[in-house]
């Protein structure tokens, strides 16, 4: 298979030139896929596929989409290397479902390494930063062993803090004094104000940058989201988003323009498709499908991710020519009807986000009946400035849905959203039938 670059020049050639070397990516790609892996061996001659005729990406639309539920059902079928190839045994975090394995070859974790230096590049690190990660490397996540790979490759000092504990981020912080800052963005709020409550000034201490994983820090604009701004505020640093998942080994990071997650075309393929499968032009919101290119150990063709994003297509000003995601506007499995309004979770949170006096939150939905859903919004305060109307009003604000509203003690809300296992806080809990937590 062709092995893919990995100088990060190919974004800033000409549309033209990217195409015609991310076609042969592809077809490289996929004929790996139709030698290698048994899923995708049975899938081409079940729907009568022939892998040469996918010549570009273009063509990938030959192909059915691969699901999250076909990847947990036949994940042994999506092996394409013998066994003792494969060096490293990751999970996906489960955030959306039963986790799932995700083998990784020596070749693949080279791919991923390569992956991470492209975005801490775009980003702005150097050789020169110190980098608190509060992010796991434990547990078979991938994103903490993907950052502490890019960020050695490019030579930067790695303080590997992890997000079990924020007094001890804080405390690594005051002592090590990183100039970036990599984690989940309410994490990194969290941490600051643990260094302010014992009377230091997280704005004294260094950090330039903090680049943020797991959730958005823009809104759809591109302008920093209500917690973007908190945690600028909070740090007095520039704030850039990514978007990623353990499935796609690929990452869409921020440049220091900050207008959305750039592509890296020698790394992987990008759809934007409606409900039905069909591909939309950029600026519509539709679901990411990704392709991940180059990957040895378990190929992914056209698979499915449930995020739904706008692709920008227009050069950054950074000049990278290649596309760029927006952030997450939420997830197809949580889109929401009430009373004939769509509305994600994601919205209900950005509402959320502008109070004062909130200390966590999370929502809870069931049906009232088939063609729409219920929603509690339950916060964590103590201040008696707070009511549940002020909460209610404020969302529907933003998103012209009124929910149930309950205020409960912080403590409260760690009990319900921490959950052992979980990368991040579970925020949303699905209690519409056949639905899971």
């Amino acid at each position: 298979m062709a092995e893919p670059q990995s100088n990060g020049r190919l974004a800033f050639e000409s549309p033209e030139v990217i195409q015609a070397t991310q076609d042969a990516l592809v077809r490289a790609h996929v004929r790996y896929c139709a030698e290698r892996s048994p899923y995708y061996r049975r899938l081409f001659a079940t729907h009568g596929i022939d892998p040469e005729a996918v010549r570009g990406a273009a063509d990938l639309a030959r192909i059915p989409f691969t699901t999250k539920e076909a990847l947990a059902e036949h994940n042994p079928d999506f092996l394409a290397v013998p066994e003792r190839e494969i060096v490293d045994v990751c999970q996906t975090s489960g955030t959306t479902g039963t986790p799932v394995a995700m083998l990784q070859t020596a070749a693949d974790l080279a791919r991923l390494g390569t992956n991470e230096a492209l975005a801490f590049g775009a980003a702005g690190l150097t050789a020169e930063d110190r980098v608190l990660i509060a992010a796991a490397i434990d547990r078979c996540f991938m994103a903490g062993l993907a950052y502490f790979l890019g960020l050695t490759r490019i030579g930067a000092m790695v303080i590997r803090a992890g997000s079990a504990s924020v007094p001890l981020l804080a405390e690594l912080v005051h002592r090590h004094r990183p100039t970036a800052l990599v984690g989940v963005p309410t994490l990194l709020v969290a941490a600051a104000e643990q260094l302010r409550s014992t009377g230091a000034d997280p704005t004294a201490l260094g950090v330039r940058r903090a680049i943020c994983i797991g959730e958005p820090v823009r809104v759809e604009d591109l302008s920093l989201s209500p917690l973007g701004a908190r945690l600028r505020d909070r740090w007095g640093a520039a704030v850039l988003g990514t978007y990623a998942s353990t499935e796609m080994a690929t990452t869409f990071a921020e440049c220091e323009a900050r207008r959305g997650g750039h592509l890296q075309p020698e790394l992987i393929a990008v759809e934007i498709v409606d409900e039905t499968g069909r591909l939309l032009p950029p600026g519509e919101a539709g679901e990411v499908v990704a392709t991940p290119l180059g990957v040895t150990g378990m190929p992914l063709l056209r698979f499915q991710t449930g995020d739904i994003v706008r692709l920008h297509a227009e050069r950054c000003p950074c000049g990278r020519t290649a596309p760029r995601l927006g952030p997450v506007i939420g997830r197809k499995a949580q889109m929401l009807k009430v009373r004939g309004t769509t509305v994600y979770p994601s919205a209900v949170f950005a509402a959320l986000q502008e109070l004062d006096g909130i200390a966590g939150y999370y929502l809870v939905v069931d049906s009232d009946y088939d063609l729409s859903d219920r929603i509690r919004v339950v916060v964590g305060s103590r201040s008696p400035d707070l009511s549940p109307l002020v909460v209610a009003e404020a969302v529907s604000a933003r998103t012209r849905v009124k929910p149930e509203v309950a205020i409960v003690t912080p403590e409260e809300i760690v009990r319900v959203t921490h959950q052992e296992g979980k990368r991040k806080p579970v925020t949303f809990i699905d209690r519409r039938g056949g639905a899971h937590d």
